[in-house]
């Protein structure tokens, strides 16, 4: 799942552009030298400052969209690797209802042999209670590994999620539900194995931006069958940005797969840029 980008930035672009504050200089003008154009606008902002707050909460419809391509090279006398890892994530987000499509691709080879040929694509959607702490999700999922063993796998699921802290700079936002699998893999490299199972899908997602410039943050997945005790899917991702402009960030990433059934597992440790827009 994807998570919640940031209701924050979108808050404070939303307040910058509302038409209370595109405001001519002759306008301005007129305004200065009129005490009672001067009480109808003070009158006319307090009415409207619930709206700009809140802006989060109105009906409009706002739109977020992300790029990220990180990678890794290493060289030396005795061999070299390489791993390209390609991420977008798009967002739309109206009151009480947020949709969210991403999609990654992970492409490595070490000494000319394949590691990494890697897709995954998601979408789902969040419905909101009143307060937007608390709300509902649905979700529908496909992956594809080389470097774990699925040919193929799909997930689709309903749950609810809560948002423990929900701060204008730090988020911590606990989710748990129920997912359907169907996959195709392979067990000891060479076994195919076709089958469906339910899962418990717990998740922990954070968010904790320092000043602005530095956001650290991540998703921890666990899924566990409800039918095999040992089989069980653990997802770690983690990054850590520092901000050059309000659309452009370096990024060191970290992620960490565990498929317990096919008995797989992968670290990939990368780097390079994203790029983000509100609009």
């Amino acid at each position: 799942m994807i998570g919640n980008f940031n209701n924050a930035k979108l808050q404070d672009k939303i307040c910058i552009r509302h038409p209370l504050f595109i405001v001519s200089k002759r306008f301005r003008h007129i305004v200065c030298g009129s005490k009672l154009m001067i009480k109808n606008l003070a009158i006319l902002l307090l009415l409207a400052l619930p709206g700009v707050t809140f802006a989060q909460f109105s009906d409009s419809t706002h739109y977020y969209v992300k790029y990220a391509s990180t990678g890794s090279i290493n060289r030396t006398n005795d061999g070299r690797s390489w791993l390209l890892n390609n991420m977008a994530g798009f967002k739309i987000s109206k009151k009480k209802i947020s949709f969210n499509a991403a999609a990654s691709y992970v492409y490595g080879k070490q000494d000319r042999q394949l590691t990494n040929d890697d897709v995954s694509a998601a979408v789902d959607f969040n419905w909101y209670r009143e307060s937007r702490r608390f709300y509902y999700w649905g979700l529908s999922s496909y992956d594809k590994s080389f470097s774990l063993k699925i040919n193929k796998r799909f997930q689709s699921g309903l749950g609810a999620a809560y948002d423990i802290i929900q701060k204008p700079n730090a988020t911590l936002n606990l989710s748990n539900g129920i997912l359907f699998e169907n996959s195709d893999l392979f067990l000891k490299d060479t076994i195919p194995d076709i089958y469906h199972t339910f899962r418990n899908s717990f998740r922990v997602l954070y968010k904790w931006v320092i000043k602005d410039i530095v956001i650290l943050e991540g998703g921890q997945y666990y899924q566990q069958s409800l039918s095999h005790a040992s089989d069980f899917i653990f997802k770690s991702s983690n990054s850590l940005s520092l901000k050059l402009r309000s659309w452009l960030l370096l990024t060191a990433a970290l992620t960490y797969n565990k498929v317990n059934r096919t008995d797989r597992e992968n670290l990939l440790i990368n780097y390079g840029i994203t790029v983000e827009k509100y609009f």
